[in-house]
C-alpha cells in the first residue's frame, strides 16, 4: 500500500508508553467518531495520553479500502503504531488479529464485546453464508433502510436515538459495508482461540451485563488467556463503550 491510509487522527503513528497511547477500533457500521465520547474522556482523564480513533475497512473515510482481518490488523498497525488497542465487535476482531502478528507493538489489548471466532466448522460456513445474504441486503435497499434494520437487533436494544450514533453510521456506503462483511465478518475468520495461549500481551475483556451471548465468550477467552482481566459494565448490553462511556473509561483507565 503506497498511501498512508486515513484515520480520523491524521498524526503519525510513533513509539510511546502503552497505557499514554491508545488506538480504537470500532465495530461494524460505526467509524472512528463512534469513540468520540470515550476518547475525550480519556484525554481528560489523562491528559497525557495520545487517543487515536481509526476508520477500518469499508467505514468511514476508509469505505474505498477493502481488507480482510489480517490486512486490516496489518493496516491498523502500521497506523496505530505501539499503543494499547482497544476494539470493539468487528474492531476487537482485527485487534485481536493484530496482537497475534505484532505483539511488539499491541502492548496492550482491551476487547469490547469481541470473540476469537466461530470454532464449529459448520457453525463458521452457515454464519459466512448468512453474512453474504446480508451484505447482499445492504446492497439491494441501501444504508439508511440498513441502519435502522441493524439497529433493531437485540444486540443493541440498549441503544438510544442518541447512544445509536445513526447520523455516524449513514456516513459509511452500503459497497463499503457489504464488502466489510463479506471480508471480516465472523464467518469469514480463521478460528484464534488455539492462538489465544501464546498471546503474552495483557488483555481487558469488556462486556456488559445484559450480552450474554458475549459475557460467555469473554468468560471461555479469560480462561484461555496467560494475562487477562475480564470486567462486566453494569446496565449495558452489548454497545458498551456507546451505552456506559463512563464506566467503559474508568474500567480501562484503572486497569491501564
Amino acid at each position: 500500500m503506497s498511501d498512508r491510509p486515513a484515520t480520523e487522527d491524521a498524526s503519525e503513528a510513533f513509539a510511546a508508553a502503552p497505557c499514554d497511547r491508545f488506538v480504537l477500533a470500532h465495530g461494524f457500521t460505526q467509524t472512528a467518531r463512534s469513540w468520540s465520547v470515550v476518547g475525550r474522556m480519556i484525554a481528560e482523564r489523562r491528559p497525557s495520553a495520545e487517543v487515536l480513533a481509526v476508520d477500518l475497512p469499508g467505514h468511514g473515510s476508509a469505505t474505498d479500502v477493502r481488507g480482510d482481518l489480517w490486512s486490516s490488523a496489518e493496516r491498523l498497525v502500521a497506523i496505530g503504531g505501539t499503543a494499547t488497542y482497544v476494539g470493539y465487535s468487528m474492531g476487537g476482531r482485527v485487534a485481536l488479529h493484530a496482537a497475534v502478528t505484532h505483539p511488539e507493538a499491541v502492548a496492550r489489548l482491551v476487547l469490547i464485546g469481541a470473540t476469537p471466532g466461530i470454532d464449529d466448522d459448520g457453525e463458521r460456513q452457515a454464519r459466512r453464508a448468512a453474512d453474504d445474504r446480508l451484505a447482499g441486503r445492504i446492497e439491494d435497499i441501501g444504508v439508511a433502510a440498513f441502519i435502522d434494520e441493524w439497529l433493531r437487533n437485540p444486540l443493541f436494544a440498549g441503544l438510544d436515538d442518541d447512544t445509536a450514533r445513526r447520523d455516524d453510521r449513514l456516513r459509511n456506503t452500503a459497497a463499503g459495508l457489504a464488502s466489510s462483511l463479506r471480508s471480516t465478518g465472523t464467518g469469514t475468520q480463521t478460528p484464534l482461540w488455539n492462538a489465544l495461549g501464546e498471546l503474552r500481551v495483557p488483555v481487558l475483556l469488556l462486556v456488559g451485563e445484559h450480552d450474554s451471548k458475549f459475557t460467555a465468550i469473554a468468560e471461555r477467552m479469560r480462561a484461555s488467556l496467560p494475562d487477562a482481566v475480564m470486567r462486566v459494565i453494569a446496565d449495558a448490553g452489548h454497545g458498551v463503550h456507546l451505552e456506559q462511556p463512563e464506566a467503559t473509561v474508568e474500567a480501562i483507565l484503572s486497569w491501564c
